[in-house]
This record gives structure tokens, sequence and C-alpha cells, in this order.
């Protein structure tokens, strides 16, 4: 008899488990990108008007200023004013008029189709972003110089995970001196790397001719390019408070003729470089990004752009940058609001540490944050996973670990579904009074049909993330997180990238450019 109950358990656990190792459809999975957010709202609608009609009075009574000679007459044949003082002011007509043209529905392309992002309403998508200056070497405990094959090992890794939708540039190739061909070398490091949507810079405006070619080249052709742009422009046009950053303009207007989509970044410190409350802070982010539709959409109407408010937080005792306080949580969820009252797609910043190390300190400030940006609807979640430092050092076994961290969140922005069958009365009942008619259920619900088919659907599993019993684990040699996520990193950058190009385009790369990755 024992042995026949042990055999009915082991053939159970054996059904589960097969379950659970079969591929699930995109409909049938837990968790996906694009789920919709928004039901976290930090400010009411009257609040919101606030912010928009202050941002307003920015933009008509202060201005900006530094415009480049180009943005200057673009910006006043689209309506906006040059003061004596040499500030652009915005009329409120004019604000209006161009967030009418705005691109309301946006997908940034990847160059595998399958990883489209749709950026309508609130659908959120979680990536990475940045431009650190170090990697941070998690078995030495310290941080050295990112180079170009560190960048495309991210690109890499990020490529199998998949609650990590997009690649924007997350660190600069510090062992490439010459500016123009790192940028280049930081698009050819990012699409090899990986097929899904990538985001980089420019140095100067010169260097986007360079680096069109060379995404024509990998595109097949400048048609199949601007058919299906699939890396984007981040931009910093501006520099709070309230000045434009002439040459990323200038930037911005050669990226925009060549077909790229541009993530309009605002970057102001609360504090430093913005006001230090979090709604002043919006204001500014909000007035600046505004500013940038009406750039934007004077030099091409409709054209795709992402409203990219992200005011960071400050420690205002040491003057020191905190991305992951519970400010910066409340200001990124505060703008995603804002992106949701103007209808435009928006994206703001989450999920990074001041933390030097995956550590736990790095672990609640990397939850806090992208759980409320998700909650709030934010469509871009940037810098969502492997960041620390405030910012200066980006990690590969932290972004192997923000894949579980993320998938979290992204059940809790799934939320709850009530409907007759996951209220389950019908589940209750079998289960207290039985099917047989003898009043007496089996007591649980371990292997009924509805717990076996949720299973994989309803519930999201960490791939590294340890839950077994203190006995089990002593049983497995105690395994340690980071170890883990050193290895799996080491297993997959011993593989071949998924996103490799065709040996003879990689040598026509290589020919027209200086491409220092080997």
């Amino acid at each position: 008899m024992t042995e026949q109950i042990r055999t009915r358990r082991s053939g159970g656990r054996a059904a589960r488990m097969a379950l659970r190792a079969a591929p699930l459809s995109e409909d049938k999975r837990p968790i996906r990108p694009g789920m919709e957010g928004g039901t976290y709202k930090p400010m009411t609608d009257a609040q919101l008007q606030r912010i928009h009609e202050t941002a307003l009075d920015a933009l008509e009574q202060i201005g900006l200023a530094d415009a480049p000679a180009s943005g200057i007459e673009i910006l006043k044949g689209a309506g906006a004013i040059l003061g004596d003082d040499g500030r652009i002011r915005f009329p409120r007509a004019l604000v209006e008029d161009m967030l009418a043209k705005a691109a309301k529905q946006v997908t940034l392309c990847g160059r595998d189709p399958v990883n489209d992002l749709d950026l309508s309403g609130s659908r959120v998508h979680y990536g990475t972003a940045g431009a650190a200056v170090h990697l941070v070497d998690v078995e030495g405990n310290d941080y050295r110089e990112s180079t170009v094959q560190d960048l495309f090992d991210a690109a890499k890794i990020t490529n199998t995970l998949d609650n990590i939708h997009f690649f924007q540039r997350p660190m600069v190739c510090r062992d490439i001196s010459n500016n123009e061909e790192m940028d280049h070398n930081s698009i050819y490091a990012a699409t090899r790397g990986t097929t899904k949507h990538i985001g980089t810079s420019f140095t100067e405006p010169g260097f986007v001719k360079g680096g069109l070619e060379l995404l024509h080249m990998i595109a097949g052709g400048e048609d199949a390019w601007r058919a299906r742009p699939f890396v984007s422009n981040t931009n910093c046009f501006v520099v709070p408070p309230m000045k434009f950053a002439t040459e990323s303009c200038e930037v911005m207007e050669n990226c925009i003729r060549g077909g790229m989509p541009v993530l309009l970044l605002s970057a102001g410190m609360a504090g430093a470089t913005a006001p230090p409350t979090v709604a002043g802070a919006i204001v500014q982010a909000v007035a600046e990004c505004l500013a940038g539709v009406v750039y934007v959409n004077a030099i091409s109407p409709g054209h795709p752009a992402v409203f990219g408010t992200w005011p960071f937080g400050l420690d205002l005792r040491t003057g020191a940058m905190s991305v992951g306080s519970g400010e910066q949580a409340l200001l990124t969820a505060g703008c995603a609001q804002m992106h949701h009252f103007y209808g435009i797609p928006g994206g703001a910043a989450a999920g990074a540490s001041d933390s030097k190390m995956p550590d736990m300190q790095a672990g609640w400030e990397q939850m806090c944050s992208n759980v409320m940006a998700g909650l709030s609807g934010l469509n871009m979640v940037y810098e969502a996973a492997g960041m620390h430092a405030s910012l200066l050092g980006f990690c590969h076994e932290s972004l192997i670990l923000g894949d579980d961290l993320i998938g979290q969140a992204q059940r809790c922005v799934r939320g709850i579904e009530v409907t007759d069958d996951t209220l389950g009365l019908e589940e209750i009942r079998a289960t207290c009074l039985g099917t047989d008619g003898s009043g007496i259920g089996p007591g649980h619900y371990l292997g009924t049909d509805q717990t076996l088919g949720l299973m994989e659907s309803n519930y999201v599993y960490p791939a590294l993330g340890d839950r077994t019993s203190p006995k089990e684990w002593a049983e497995n040699d105690k395994p340690d997180l980071i170890a883990k996520a050193v290895a799996r990193k080491e297993a997959i950058l011993s593989e071949p990238s998924a996103a490799e190009f065709d040996p003879i385009l990689d040598m026509a790369i290589r020919e027209r450019f200086n491409i220092h990755l080997k």
C-alpha cells in the first residue's frame, strides 16, 4: 500500500514536472512584454492638470536657451518666439498643436519582428540603458573600465532573457578612444549581440551619417531600414534646467531625417539641476520634453518619439545621485502618469541601484522602482536591470538576476483577475464536500485540475532564486546566488550569439568600418 502511494505521488510529480517543462504558447504565459499597467496613480487628475499648466507656463514665460541655429529656424518656423535674451519661448497654442500631431501609436522594431514593442496605452516594457563607464567585477569585488567586448556580452546575455525586452546601450566602450569609432562600434556590438530593439547615442552630429550607413548595411538597404528601424537614438537634447544641448539637438535632427526613432531624454537631478520637490522636478522634465515634442514634430509631424522624462533623485545630505530611493520611484511613477495624460508613448528610469554590488541593498532598490514603474503603466522602463553605483557601473550578473526580479515585478503588473473561475467557489465546494456524495472532500487543492492547469499560466518562477528548505539547500551544497549568476553568464557567453551577422555581411562591415570587436 505504501509503495502504491509512493508510486502515485511520484507519477503526479513527474506529470507536474513534464507540464512545467513544456513550452507555453505566448497567450498562456503568465507574463509577457507589453502587459497593461496603470493601476497605480500617485497623483489625482486635478494634480496632473496643474503639472501640465505649470509646464506650459514655464515654456511660455521662461523658455529654453542654447538652441542651435538650425533649431532656432525650425522652432521659429513652427511658431516659437526667439527673445532678445536668446531664449526660445513656446506659446501654449503651439504646444497643444504639436501634441495633436505627435505620434500616439509607436512600435519600436526589433531586428526580429517577434521582439517588436507596442508602446500604445499603458503597455509596459523593461530594458537596459545608461552610459556606465565601469563594469562590475563580482568575483573580484571590484570595478574596471567597460569595453566593447563587455557591451557585446551584455547584448548577447539580454538576447537570452525573457523579461528584458529591449537593449539600450548600458555602458560606454572605454577602450575605444576615437569617439566616431566608439559610436559605430556600439551599434555593431549591440546589433551583433541581440535582435531586440536597441537604443544608442551619437557623440557628434557628423557621426550620424556613418551610423546610418552601418544600419543600412545590417538591414539590407535604406528602404528596409526605413520600413523597420530597429535602433533608436537616445538623445539628451536638453541640459537641465531649461537649456537645449546644442550638438545633441543637431544629432537629433539628423536622426529624424534618417528615419530613426528618438528618445527625448530630460535627466535633471532633483535639488541640483531640477527643483528639489517631486512635483517640481516632474514639471521641469515635462516642460523640457514638451519642447522636444514641438521640435520633433516641426521637423517631421508624427515621427516616432518617446517622451523621456528621466528626473533623478538626489541625496540632499551629500549631493550624490540617489537612483535607488523611494523618491526616485515616485518621480518615475508620476512621469508615467503624465505620459498617459498626454496620450503619447513615454519612458523613464527605474530599477537602478546605488549599491556597488548585487546585494540586498540592490535588491530592495531595484524591486521598489521597477514595481512602481510597472504598476504606473510606464511604456519603457529604462535601466531596469544591471545598473549599479548610481549609474556608474554595469554588471552582467546583475542583468541576469534582474531577469528574475523583473519577472516578479511583471506578475505584480498583471494584477488579479476576478472571474467566476478564479473566484473558485466550485473548487472550494469540491475540496470541502467532495464530488461523490459523501460530503467529505480531500481537504486540499494539491493536484486538482485547476491547480495543475494554472501552475504555469498564473505563477512566475525564478530561474536562479532559491525556494528550497534549509535542509534541501544544505543537501545541494548551499548554492550561492551570485555564483549561480556567474555560471549562467559563462554558459550564455560560451555559446554563439543568436544575432550573429552573415559572414559576408560581417566582412563588408569590417572593410568599411574599423571594428574593434574581435
